[in-house]
């Protein structure tokens, strides 16, 4: 089975999925769509596909599948439209910057039928994926503590911090659902602080650009997550699992992978700086997934589901942080 696709949004993530799509060979690239026309005529041709507009896409016999790459506000608005229509739906995180309007989009997913894939790369980066293997395979015991550090090489522009929904909904959510990954249980108290160290700017925009959290579940399980706008020495991705019989690590990536020693000491290159880099095998690797979802019938997952409790718990997160207190999480049927 080759499963057709319709891409909406020619941004930069818009790029990295259709190149996903495109190197696949149980994939195809049929059309683009974009507010701007430009934009998909140069991203349709690049794949041997058309700039079709959204209302074709939705009609096309010749698509089975959208990967969503608009604009957050659009999301909840598309998914709803192509679950009606009868399409396979990939969407990049979040579903929405609301939790109530999540709900209601994921009521009309359940009642079509339709499948929904929520775009958290990072369950697929190899690195952190062998992480959780070694927890499945028994290596290191019972999870007891997780250790997520996730930093930015730098801020982005203060316009998009504006619209974002702030660091906890817009950055700290890959490592939510990265806790819940390997955490194995759900998160039920939330503890953030938050400060604006980085950029004045951001503060005056009414975000924060470094923060820490605690998160534990019910069972006594705890992660803490370490973030930051600012990072001098790169994109700097490291998650640590203690568990009841050792630990497993997964380390910062480089572009190469050397050591170099002289007289001077030791010495290795810089780390990727930036996320489409670091992680561009994790982005090939989920598209794989979904595809393979929808060719043997499985679930496809990172779920809505999944989606709507790591924005509850970045809701919580802001809580947490505005109020100088832990927060309870309700469970999520």
């Amino acid at each position: 089975m080759t499963v057709r696709f319709g891409l909406l949004g020619a941004g930069r993530i818009g790029k990295v999925h259709a190149k996903a799509v495109a190197s696949n060979p149980k994939a195809r690239l049929v059309a683009v769509a974009d507010a701007m026309e430009s934009a998909a005529r140069d991203l349709a041709a690049t794949y041997g596909a058309e700039a079709r507009g959204i209302d074709e896409i939705e009609k096309a016999a010749d698509i089975d599948a959208v990967i969503i790459c608009t604009p957050t506000d659009t999301h909840a608005d598309l998914i709803e439209r192509f679950a009606r229509a009868g399409k396979a739906i990939f969407c990049e995180k979040p579903i929405d910057l609301d939790v109530s309007r999540v709900k209601d989009c994921l009521a009309v997913v359940e009642e079509t039928g339709a499948t929904l894939m929520v775009g958290f790369n990072r369950r697929f980066d190899p690195h952190f994926a062998a992480v959780r293997k070694a927890i499945d395979d028994g290596a290191i015991g019972a999870v007891e503590m997780v250790t997520i550090t996730s930093r930015d090489p730098g801020a982005p522009p203060v316009d998009y911090i504006k619209r974002s929904g702030g660091i906890f909904r817009d950055m700290t959510i890959h490592d939510f659902d990265m806790a819940r990954f390997l955490l194995g249980e759900d998160p039920v108290s939330v503890s953030a602080h938050a400060s604006v160290l980085v950029d004045k700017a951001i503060g005056e925009a009414g975000d924060f650009d470094s923060v820490s959290v605690i998160l534990a579940t019910a069972s006594g399980k705890q992660c803490v997550i370490s973030n930051s706008r600012r990072a001098t020495y790169g994109y700097d991705q490291r998650i640590e699992v203690h568990g009841s019989k050792g630990m497993v690590a997964a380390e910062n990536q480089r572009p190469v992978s050397i050591e170099m020693a002289n007289a001077s000491g030791y010495t290795r290159p810089p780390l990727h700086d930036f996320f489409m880099t670091r992680y561009t095998e994790a982005y090939a690797n989920e598209i794989a997934s979904f595809i393979e979802a929808m060719s043997n019938g499985g679930k496809a997952a990172p779920s809505g589901r999944d989606g709507l409790i790591a924005l509850m718990l970045a809701d919580a997160a802001l809580q947490s942080a505005k109020e100088g207190r832990a927060v309870r999480i309700a469970p999520v049927a």
